[in-house]
């Protein structure tokens, strides 16, 4: 058994995702975590504790190409995960640019890792490149990626660019589609915490159109414990995965779900619904998920409870 240890860059590592992932890393000793995040989303809060080490932070932007390469080319890593980008459907859509600016971020992390002791890259997409469906589930191989938002376009283009590096280069890699992910250290502009926080303090909780959208709900813990698989045992080379549960649940549902779970006297008021970038019907096909925890998912009604007890989120919103 190999006693080496693994290098391993995490990109917004601050993050929601990010984060939960490097913790998980962090549970084997063998794995020595570099964090680079800008922290314009990302957050000091979310990251291991001090007495957790084997980790490092570098506040840097991926997407400037001295920034990132100053620390590559310090560290010689094993492993990369380019988690980093402008996230959020809302801050998406308010800053386009910011999001387009993300291509540079991936072209940084290839071209730095292609000639590099780099073994093998892993790319967080999103279960937005799908756009509208036009099936359900969505599989990674059948359904048509066909959204028009910059954030999924970006996502999209990033794909493309982790297979062609692998088709110039034989830079190995694994794409994560990643579907709605919450828990303790998500920002509060994302759902399932931005109900769960107006509901703890008794607050309106707000829904854009008539709350008939569905959705399905990944709890942390299983997001970064199929990543950490995939990783630990060298599963699915150069090939994609959906992440995420595949219980649909409305939007409404979800908002009388939290008021329920907390005993809250919050009330529903609806606004008008986006212009655009929030689709009415998202459910990932997560056979290859399923086959590789091989256990039950967690349930958005445990994965609130879970949230609604835990100190990091409760801080997170002065509770």
């Amino acid at each position: 058994m190999s006693t080496k240890t693994n290098k391993i860059l995490v990109t917004g590592g601050a993050g929601n995702v990010g984060s939960a992932l490097v913790e998980k890393l962090l549970t084997n000793p063998l794995n020595y975590v570099v964090i680079v995040d800008n922290l314009s989303t990302g957050y000091l809060s979310k990251l291991p504790g001090e007495n957790s080490g084997n980790w490092k932070l570098i506040k840097a932007d991926v997407n400037n190409f001295n920034d990132i390469s100053a620390v590559m080319l310090s560290y010689n890593f094993d492993y990369v995960f380019h988690f980093a980008a402008v996230v959020g459907v809302t801050r998406t859509q308010e800053n386009p640019i910011d999001v387009l600016n993300d291509i540079e971020g991936i072209k940084n992390i290839l071209n730095l890792s292609k000639n590099s002791s780099v073994k093998h890259v892993y790319y967080s997409s999103s279960s937005e490149v799908y756009g509208e469906p036009v099936e359900l589930p969505q599989n990674e191989y059948r359904t048509p990626l066909n959204s028009r938002v910059p954030y999924a376009v970006v996502k999209n283009v990033g794909e493309s660019f982790f297979r062609s590096y692998w088709q110039a280069f034989r830079l190995p890699y694994t794409i994560f589609r990643f579907f709605n992910t919450y828990g303790p250290n998500q920002s509060i502009d994302f759902v399932v915490a931005k109900f769960l926080a107006a509901a703890l303090k008794n607050q309106d909780i707000s829904i854009y159109g008539d709350g008939s959208q569905t959705r399905t709900f990944t709890y942390v813990d299983d997001t970064v414990e199929v990543c950490n698989k995939i990783f630990e045992e060298k599963l699915l080379i150069n090939d994609v995965i959906n992440i995420g549960n595949d219980e649909l649940m409305t939007i409404k549902d979800l908002a009388n779900l939290t008021i329920r779970l907390t005993n809250s006297k919050s009330k529903i008021i609806y606004l008008p619904p986006l212009k655009e970038g929030d689709m009415t019907r998202r459910q990932p096909d997560n056979t290859k998920m399923r086959e590789i925890l091989n256990k039950k998912l967690i349930s958005i009604e445990e994965g609130i409870n879970r949230m609604k007890n835990d100190q990091r989120f409760l801080n997170s919103i002065d509770l």
